[in-house]
């Protein structure tokens, strides 16, 4: 089989703090921005990488979901249990300044971890845990 990773998903909360978020402190190319019936869809992904993009998408849109799960997945987005998205960097520190300096809540600062990677983490504007680790 020939497989790649195309897209992953991702739930948000704020279309505008999301863009901010990964299009101004991450640097993502924004690649299609929808709305429809009410709800907004932002695909986001690397510059440089267009076979991977992250869909942002409203958790509302999810068919099938009850009210109660709604509220359930509301409620892990708000802790950062929900959703983490892990990328990867050549220079953990440098890209750690840029990402703080976007005014970002940080949950790690750059660590090296007993499982043998170095890396630091925040949360996104919805609160998905995003996990940035060095290259090595």
């Amino acid at each position: 089989m020939d497989l790649t990773i195309h897209s992953t998903f991702l739930p948000h909360t704020d279309p505008a703090a999301s863009l901010a978020f990964y299009r101004d402190t991450l640097g993502f190319e924004v690649r299609n921005d929808v709305e429809y019936g009410g709800l907004h869809w932002i695909t986001v992904g690397p510059t440089g990488q267009p076979g991977t993009s992250v869909v942002l998408y409203p958790p509302a849109a999810t068919p099938g979901l009850t009210d109660g799960e709604r509220r359930t997945i509301t409620e892990m987005m708000a802790k950062g249990t929900y959703g983490t998205l892990l990328l990867a960097t050549r220079d953990l520190d440098a890209t750690f300044e840029t990402v703080q300096a976007g005014a970002t809540d940080v949950v790690q600062e750059p660590t090296e971890q007993p499982y043998g990677v170095r890396d630091f983490a925040v949360r996104d504007p919805a609160g998905n845990l995003i996990r940035i680790q060095q290259v090595r």
